[in-house]
């Protein structure tokens, strides 16, 4: 049966070549300089040569040596990480975590979850910064954000949550006086309110189910900076507009709203969860997007069959 190798050997030696010395390595690690110099003859006897040539005034690595010690560096090395990442997630996530999160979206979707991440992650602080603008993260000092879009920023480190859609709503009491449009192109004849802050312009960009495009500049009595505001009106029957199912879902699901020109599809988004980069990404950030993948990925606001 083979041995198992002696780690502690190898990480013993790799540190002595490492620190100059056994008592600087010993240091290091915390132990006697006996323990480390009894490790390191074990290992020599155990391979057969010496790792060493010590004098009175030096420590140099053997030729034999030499062979090993960048393996053994990187062993030693491997190991540390290791642990250290071991140690961070047996550890509560704490400490203040920075969260960007567009408006309508954070106060239907995020503040009801509030509560289990707080009882979750006690030690966590967070601080929830909510606007529909579009922040920089590095620029403004923010760990992370929620955000909505057709394809993030490549700046970014992005991790897809689910699937957002954008639907053409309007409330009956605005068709019946005037007209359903059976084409993008007819909306040049029917007031259209619209959001500011699309990610690309302010063209509605349609796709028929057959591949078609058609691009439509909405023109009417109202642009908003939160689709919210767009909710009134439109119940009130004065015009058209798109919302995003998040929002939509319930006005749909009982009739106040209908869903228009069903065979041509809008803006196929997502919901990302993004930080500035995935190296060192800290236990508390990531435990922010674990619990929010995990409590958001299942679409809850799925809008029932509106085609």
């Amino acid at each position: 049966m083979a041995r198992i190798p002696d780690f502690e050997g190898l990480a013993m030696f790799a540190k002595v070549a490492e620190e100059g010395s056994y008592a600087a390595a010993a240091r290091a690690m915390g132990v006697s300089v006996p323990t480390v110099s009894r490790a390191v003859a074990r290992l020599e006897a155990r391979l057969g040569g010496r790792l060493f040539n010590r004098t009175s005034r030096q420590l140099c690595v053997t030729e034999f040596g030499q062979r090993m010690v960048e393996q053994a560096s990187a062993l030693y090395r491997q190991a540390e990480e290791m642990e250290s990442a071991a140690q961070e997630m047996s550890v509560q996530p704490r400490g203040l975590v920075r969260l960007a999160v567009p408006m309508s979206f954070g106060l239907r979707w995020v503040a009801p979850l509030l509560p289990a991440l707080m009882a979750r992650y006690p030690q966590l602080e967070l601080d929830l910064h909510l606007s529909d603008s579009t922040v920089d993260l590095v620029a403004e000092g923010f760990d992370a954000a929620l955000r909505i879009a057709a394809l993030p920023d490549s700046s970014l480190v992005a991790r897809r949550i689910c699937a957002v859609t954008q639907y053409l709503v309007a409330a009956p009491s605005y068709l019946a006086r005037h007209g359903r449009p059976e084409h993008p192109r007819d909306l040049v004849d029917h007031a259209c309110m619209s959001y500011a802050y699309r990610a690309r312009s302010q063209v509605w960009r349609f796709t028929h189910s057959d591949g078609t495009e058609q691009d439509v500049v909405p023109r009417g009595p109202l642009r908003v900076t939160n689709s919210d505001a767009l909710v009134a009106p439109l119940l009130e029957g004065l015009a058209i507009a798109e919302l995003p199912d998040f929002i939509a879902s319930e006005y749909l699901a009982d009739g106040r709203l209908e869903h228009l020109l069903p065979t041509w599809s809008m803006t196929q988004g997502g919901l990302y969860f993004v930080t500035p980069s995935a190296r060192s990404r800290p236990r508390k950030v990531q435990a922010l997007a674990d619990f929010f993948i995990e409590r958001l990925a299942g679409s809850q606001w799925l809008t029932p069959n509106v085609t």
